[in-house]
């Protein structure tokens, strides 16, 4: 079962798992500062000992900060998301470098605004509290918690072709929300291959009836053709009854966080909800791109003059320190995309536009490191400001590739009604692209983000994109 949280389908275990463990975070500061000081809710007053003095309402300001910071440095590592494979060793190496993060930036608000020092220790004590109580969570989580009781029980209606967009889910995080209890076959209906004989069930007493015997709390639309044999009374029956009825590829959209191009129509673009680009949506998304780019600026720029010294280090002080490179954007319109050099300058020397590869020779040493890093990236900084891109949004193409995919994948042009981002939700969800076919599975997650973007999600992105560039994720 998964509920919807800023633009995204989250599964109800890991939201449970993110209230404890903010529930978690709130009581570690309050717990250091009992152990720190010997009292636990300290009213307007010099604490006993100490020329420190601490309000109830400053004490209880800390720790929500704490545990605000907290949740958000475990979101931006990964530790939220349901597609983390990371092993039990991984799971901890995140857990600790998200907690100490954390420390680092609660400790510079505290030091920003020194009504909310709590004095020597409590941080650090804080901090330790945090990192055992969360991994004691995540321990406990996962010996006590069945995610069966969570999962919608789901009957799908259909067996033909279109059925194996779901019986095809092979991953462990595309599956987690719901458990299949078997498929009804429509009159006239071929079943398809992929869908056992055994699992087709029999529902001659109706759909209501057999929905009922179930207890199924979810019906999936999948038929091949809805024109003929559509049980509309039926399914009317279930819904009033309160069995959820949803259409294929809606299940498919909340299930995989992407938009299944293998089995949409172009009416289901037009008459679904979401794909809004409002005046208020344009303006707090160039908002954003503002302020995160004056952010952004502040904080990276000893890191770009490492850069470029470094690429003047290895290829003389002659040797180019941005590529420029023509890339597709809002509208199909073209502009020149800023990078910091991460290959040979001869690298195109026939002026053929090449996919990058995995350890392209191309590459130079510095390069192989600033694109690990991502730091070869933060140049689009100038891209976001004079309004040619955003920080959020697909990854804009060059135009030769973008002819040649136009023609080979289906709604392809359409990623173009946006406009191209730094990061985006194909990029956290997606490994480096460097082929049609990963061309077309970046497509279903770029179109995802576009039906669905909202201030907030691009918020959650930007948070995201920590753990990319951190754990390398992606990287080529």
């Amino acid at each position: 079962m998964r509920i919807r949280l800023f633009g995204q389908y989250v599964h109800v275990s890991i939201a449970a798992l993110a209230v404890v463990e903010a529930l978690v975070f709130f009581g570690a500061m309050l717990l250091a500062f009992r152990v720190r000081f010997g009292t636990w809710y300290p009213v307007t007053s010099t604490v006993s000992g100490n020329s420190l003095t601490v309000s109830g309402n400053t004490l209880w300001i800390c720790a929500a900060v704490f545990g605000a910071v907290n949740l958000i440095s475990l979101l931006a590592f990964g530790l939220y998301s349901s597609r983390q494979r990371a092993r039990t060793f991984g799971v901890f190496v995140r857990l600790v470098m998200a907690v100490a993060a954390a420390g680092v930036v609660t400790a510079a608000v505290f030091y920003s605004v020194p009504d909310l020092l709590l004095g020597r220790g409590v941080l650090a004590l804080s901090s330790l509290f945090a990192l055992v109580g969360a991994g004691l969570s995540r321990g406990v989580s996962r010996l006590v918690v069945d995610e069966s009781l969570f999962k919608r029980r789901v009957l799908v209606y259909g067996v033909g072709q279109r059925t194996a967009a779901i019986v095809g889910l092979r991953r462990r995080s595309d599956r987690r929300g719901f458990e299949i209890l078997g498929f009804v076959q429509p009159t006239g209906e071929t079943a398809s291959p992929s869908v056992p004989a055994e699992r087709i069930l029999d529902a001659s007493g109706g759909i209501l009836e057999l929905c009922t015997r179930l207890d199924v709390q979810e019906i999936v639309v999948a038929m091949e053709d809805r024109r003929r044999g559509f049980p509309i009374l039926g399914l009317l029956e279930c819904r009033l009854a309160g069995v959820d009825v949803t259409e294929l590829l809606t299940f498919l959209e909340r299930e995989t966080g992407r938009v299944r191009i293998d089995v949409m129509n172009p009416s289901w673009m037009i008459f679904g909800d979401g794909f809004r680009r409002d005046p208020l949506r344009l303006f707090s998304s160039r908002m954003l791109d503002l302020v995160a780019s004056g952010i952004l600026v502040l904080v990276s720029l000893p890191v770009m003059l490492l850069t470029i010294v470094a690429i003047k280090l290895e290829d003389g002080w002659r040797a180019p320190i941005f590529y420029g490179q023509a890339r597709v954007g809002l509208g199909e319109r073209t502009f020149t995309v800023l990078k910091f050099r991460s290959m040979r300058t001869d690298a195109e020397r026939d002026g053929q536009a090449q996919w990058a590869q995995k350890s392209d020779p191309r590459v130079t040493k510095v390069g192989n490191v600033i694109r690990k890093l991502r730091i070869d990236e933060l140049p689009q900084i100038l891209n976001v400001l004079a309004g040619h891109m955003s920080f959020v949004g697909p990854r804009p193409e060059r135009p030769q590739f973008v002819a040649e995919l136009s023609q080979k994948i289906p709604y392809y042009v359409q990623r173009h009604c946006v406009k191209p981002g730094i990061t985006g939700w194909a990029q956290l969800c997606y490994p480096y692209g460097s082929s049609e076919q990963d061309a077309l599975e970046k497509l279903q997650y770029d179109l995802y983000y576009i039906k669905n973007n909202t201030l907030l999600f691009d918020l959650a992105i930007l948070v995201q994109t920590a753990e990319v560039v951190f754990m390398g994720k992606g990287a080529r």
